[in-house]
């Protein structure tokens, strides 16, 4: 191609043909527009909580925990009450043993790992009821008197004080050394020493929401007071009542457990976690096992009800929820450690 016939550019920087060439046509191209991504922070939660593995792992144990309070006492039927004084205080990991016995004897024979399971289910029997009273009791009352302000309000605050004034675990030693230690009495205390961490929570909360724009546009329209808590105010305080829950449960298993420990709690024949560390305590030298497994169990259920309550809260929280979505490769660069320069 000579000179002549070489293309040319033009000041725009166009190119056009030379002399000896067909002009090109030019061919519109479609713009390809990609679809739009779901946004990861819209994510169920079980999504949500499968990208985190501390949660993902204290969740399973919970469930496995809660499966074994429910379908455990009628796997092992009476393996633990059966006495074998022949068997008595046999050591764990021994497959000789029988797999029922593969947690150990107690000095009457009996089965640790039976053991374990009934009172499992003794445990949150008396943990879960208590929780549930005292978040329905003390959210309801802190809601009403946060919304209404005025004497309602100071009223809820002063029974409120009064209550915190006494240590819980102080009160319920005193309450179940004047009346029978069971566990309905069990499941009372605890409540009312737990409903005031609840009301001041659901105060605070629905005081500040009251003021809010959409708020006053449900009483402009005439809605009722307790029509307007029901739609607008609980919901938005579900997520912060949950999380004080499932961290108040730890608290309410281990304060069962210390009274059991100190033998005002659940009683003989039944049978908890604490009065299993409680019974041990006496065997520590001989054996280990006795105080050693329900106190692990103890300790698994309460941090892993722990670790569950502070993903639940940043994943309840459309503010901090966007947090769960970043992977863990950039996760170190968003959020930089500082180092301590001594």
């Amino acid at each position: 191609m000579s000179i002549d016939n070489a293309p040319r550019l033009d000041g725009a920087g166009d190119v056009y043909p030379g002399p000896d060439e067909t002009p090109a046509v030019a061919v519109p191209v479609e713009e390809t527009v990609p679809a739009p991504k779901p946004s990861r922070s819209k994510a169920p939660l079980w999504r949500l909580l499968l990208r985190d593995r501390m949660a993902t792992v204290a969740a399973a144990i919970l469930v496995f925990v809660f499966l074994v309070a429910v379908f455990g006492p009628w796997l092992v039927g009476d393996a633990a009450t059966d006495q074998n004084l022949d068997q008595s205080n046999l050591a764990p990991f021994h497959v000789a043993n029988g797999w029922m016995n593969i947690l150990g004897t107690d000095p009457l024979g009996r089965s640790m790992l039976a053991r374990l399971i009934v009172a499992c289910r003794t445990t949150l029997l008396v943990a879960l009821p208590a929780v549930a009273l005292s978040c329905i009791i003390g959210s309801l009352v802190g809601m009403w008197a946060g919304y209404h302000r005025g004497w309602r309000e100071t009223t809820a605050m002063r029974v409120a004080d009064v209550i915190m004034s006494f240590p819980s675990l102080l009160m319920a030693v005193v309450v179940l050394y004047v009346f029978s230690p069971s566990a309905a009495n069990i499941v009372l205390v605890l409540a009312i020493t737990r409903i005031p961490i609840y009301l001041r929570t659901a105060r605070a909360e629905s005081a500040e929401l009251q003021s809010r724009l959409f708020v006053d546009a449900a009483r402009t329209f005439g809605a009722r007071s307790g029509a307007v808590i029901r739609r607008h105010v609980f919901p938005i305080l579900l997520p912060t009542l949950l999380t004080v829950a499932t961290l108040d449960f730890c608290y309410v298993m281990l304060a069962e457990s210390s009274l059991s420990f100190l033998g005002i709690g659940i009683q003989p024949p039944d049978i908890s976690w604490g009065l299993m560390v409680s019974q041990g305590r006496t065997y520590l030298q001989t054996a280990w096992w006795l105080s050693f497994f329900p106190g692990l169990a103890i300790v698994v259920t309460t941090v892993s009800a722990t670790v569950l309550a502070a993903w639940a809260r940043i994943a309840t929280d459309p503010a901090q929820r966007w947090r769960l979505t970043v992977p863990r490769s950039r996760r170190s660069r968003l959020f930089p450690t500082r180092k301590v320069v001594s």
